[in-house]
């Protein structure tokens, strides 16, 4: 199950951050979690989860504090919530979940993008059945056996334990992110390399090279549009 988390997390925050555009997803993103319940995380779990990955991707306090007092505030801007399922290169899957206040506009560049860069969009269920809803924990400091021992302490019996480098990741139930995150909490570790909600492939697919450089090209294209916030596909990109 490795998909040398650390290594794929920080080229793209690598990437983003010299554009910004990673600030500006996750202004979105905290605005309409903190908008759609409690603009309180300890209260609102989906913009708990939302802040833990912010973190992990260094997101200036300014941008976090500005979406959640644009959210107290009443703004009046509304976004739908899509899911977008297609196909790349050699019939790699691919999964695109967007913000949008403009779903004609949205579906339009999504659509653009795949026929752009060998693929093709799929109608609905034609791709997740393929994935599945994951927790994804990085943490530094400890073995796996010491990871192990703490989560059977706290009664957690999750998917699967590895370590990549110098990082222990955690791979566990969707539902079971609050858990996890609370047994590290209680043992002093509240910094992670690692704290996604995401769509993990149940199975990798290596490409030839060519047909890996456009499906490159293909993911690159979908998360610089504006209203892509996560694009997940079952490609190993290697290292």
């Amino acid at each position: 199950m490795g998909r040398k988390w650390n290594n794929i997390k920080e080229k793209k925050a690598s990437k983003d951050a010299s554009t910004s555009r990673i600030y500006a997803k996750f202004g979105r993103e905290i605005y309409v979690a903190a908008k759609q319940g409690e603009p309180d995380p300890e209260s609102n779990r989906a913009l708990k989860v939302v802040l833990e990955r912010a973190k992990t991707y260094m997101v200036p306090k300014a941008i976090i504090d500005r979406a959640i007092e644009k959210a107290k505030g009443g703004g009046e801007e509304s976004y739908d919530t899509l899911r977008y399922e297609g196909f790349g290169p050699n019939g790699s899957m691919v999964i695109v979940d967007a913000l949008t206040n403009n779903v004609n506009r949205t579906a339009s560049e999504v659509r653009s993008a795949f026929n752009k860069n060998g693929g093709s969009m799929g109608v609905s269920g034609s791709v997740t059945y393929m994935f599945d809803p994951t927790a994804v924990f990085g943490v530094q400091g400890k073995s796996s056996e010491e990871v192990l021992e703490l989560l059977m302490e706290a009664d957690l019996d999750v998917r699967d334990i590895i370590e990549e480098e110098d990082t222990v990741i955690v791979y566990a139930e969707s539902d079971q992110f609050h858990a996890v995150q609370e047994a590290f909490k209680n043992v002093g570790i509240t910094e992670f390399t690692v704290a996604e909600l995401t769509m993990l492939a149940q199975n990798d697919l290596e490409l030839p090279e060519d047909a890996q450089a456009q499906f490159e090209k293909l993911v690159d294209v979908l998360e610089d549009l504006e209203d892509v916030q996560q694009v997940y596909h079952n490609v190993d990109l290697g290292e």
